[in-house]
């Protein structure tokens, strides 16, 4: 075939660097965001923090303020910045505190006679580990040295929760010839270590953590005995809570039982816990829900992320003086101005969508989650003329304020169950039925998953007894065998 060529005309959409950026803001988490914009200040100089200026919150119920690929693309032959709504009178039931991560605290160093360079970093407390609190023991014990060493090793083998999996025969085995350390060494040592405090470290089960604690409590401790025998030999049916065989075994009646359980109840099985130091994840939610009058109007978060605004000293710099020397800079300032207007974009259009789903979900910001309707991202997109990619968009790893909690945008949407009376129920609502149910079932016969399907079918929703199961499963619910109490 001869080659020819050919003009075809077709009509399409370019993501022009600009649409992207927008997208790819869209789609940051706040920590994300500021992460970005930290590091976009620092490469751009035409950029700068707006810290001085008052946090300006959005319209939800005036015009669109969200753009549209072809609207967006159109813009990007503009250096003009999109401007923002104005600020909405609310009766806000939100606290008057600004929402922070963490709260600051601030010194006064200007005290009379202080020191203006006082280093405050000594007044910094550092948590004690486990390995530093048992070290600092045994180096003020009174056995020889040789065991005070061999005792540490141990200490050393410990894990986060102050247990020792490692074999002692196997330990043994890995210390070097030359140290001559055997297993009655080893042994020897733990037994050292084991009348350590915490009570319960360096066991090596559950079973001899529980006995080493109980072993720690004074000999008058009523039915310390009889709770010794229980972990020891019947530690298995008593987390099964087999009560009946419990009573059997041990000749005692329910009372002396019911003690006998609260004694156990009250030991630690991770005796080195306390010294695990975890930071708190802080979530700061995007945006606020506060009632207006009658309805609920959600508000920005002023302090989430950073409002940027451009360096009027530069720019005045630059409109009085271009030349292709300032090329670059020129460049540098469409930049800023386009991330000014993508921010100010983004903004808008977390708020429209918050505002849709607190508008379909207002019997839960009034009931809880038990009255949260079944929604789905197709509906929110077809309100507010957006692609469900988008919606998905906004609502990952965004965070709303309402008066039951912090909830992430993605919550609020849910498979739907159907009901004998035509109206479905979410999977949420029906989920926090279930929690509702279990937490206020007598504790001595609690229900089980065919009861609790039984009593939701009695209200019009009826799911098979597996859905139970697996919705109770998945709130981290246990089955009715360990619900039940003495």
């Amino acid at each position: 075939m001869k080659p020819t060529l050919q003009l075809r005309l077709h009509a399409g959409l370019t993501l022009t660097p600009q649409l992207q950026q927008s997208i790819r803001l869209l789609q940051l988490s706040t920590l994300e965001l500021n992460q970005e914009i930290t590091r976009l200040v620092q490469e751009n100089p035409l950029l700068e923090l707006d810290e001085g200026a008052d946090r300006e919150s959005y319209e939800t119920d005036g015009q669109d303020t969200s753009l549209s690929a072809p609207e967006l693309s159109a813009a990007a032959e503009t250096d003009g910045i999109a401007e923002t709504g104005k600020e909405t009178d609310l009766q806000n039931d939100w606290p008057d505190e600004p929402i922070h991560a963490d709260q600051e605290l601030f010194f006064d160093t200007h005290r009379q006679g202080g020191d203006e360079d006082q280093d405050f970093s000594r007044l910094i407390s550092h948590p004690t580990s486990l390995r530093e609190h048992l070290l600092a023991q045994i180096s003020l014990g009174q056995c020889d040295e040789r065991k005070k060493k061999i005792a540490e090793l141990l200490v050393d083998s410990l894990d986060d929760d102050g247990y020792l999996s490692q074999d002692l025969g196997e330990l043994a085995g890995l210390l070097p010839a030359e140290l001559e350390i055997s297993v009655d060494d080893l042994e020897s040592a733990l037994d050292y270590v084991q009348q350590l405090d915490p009570p319960g470290v360096g066991a090596r089960n559950l079973r001899e953590c529980l006995s080493l604690q109980l072993l720690a409590l004074p000999d008058n401790t009523p039915l310390r005995d009889e709770a010794l025998k229980l972990v020891n030999t019947h530690l298995e049916n008593f987390a099964a809570k087999n009560f009946p065989l419990l009573r059997r075994v041990l000749g005692c009646n329910e009372a002396c039982l019911q003690s006998i359980y609260q004694l156990v109840t009250q030991l630690n099985p991770k005796p080195g816990d306390d010294f695990n130091v975890t930071t708190a994840r802080h979530v700061i939610p995007d945006v606020i829900v506060a009632r207006s009058d009658n309805s609920w109007v959600v508000q920005l978060n002023s302090g989430s992320v950073p409002r940027l605004r451009i360096n009027d000293l530069y720019a005045g710099i630059l409109k009085r003086h271009r030349s292709e020397a300032t090329s670059m800079l020129m460049g540098q300032l469409k930049e800023a101005r386009w991330l000014v207007r993508n921010l100010d974009q983004r903004t808008a259009t977390i708020l429209r969508v918050s505002q849709a789903i607190v508008d379909r979900q207002h019997a839960f910001l009034e009931q809880g989650e038990t009255a949260i309707r079944p929604l789905v991202m197709r509906e929110i997109a077809e309100m507010l003329e957006l692609h469900e990619s988008t919606i998905s968009r906004v609502t990952s790893q965004k965070y709303i304020w309402t008066p039951h909690g912090i909830f992430e945008l993605k919550y609020f949407f849910g498979s739907h169950i159907p009901a004998e009376t035509g109206e479905a129920h979410s999977a949420i609502a029906v989920r926090g039925l279930i929690k509702r149910l279990i937490q206020d079932e007598n504790r001595k016969k609690p229900l089980n998953d065919s009861q609790i399907s039984q009593i939701l079918a009695q209200q019009g929703i009826v799911i098979a007894r597996r859905t139970v199961a697996k919705y109770r499963e998945f709130m981290h619910i246990p089955p009715t065998n360990l619900r039940k109490m003495l």
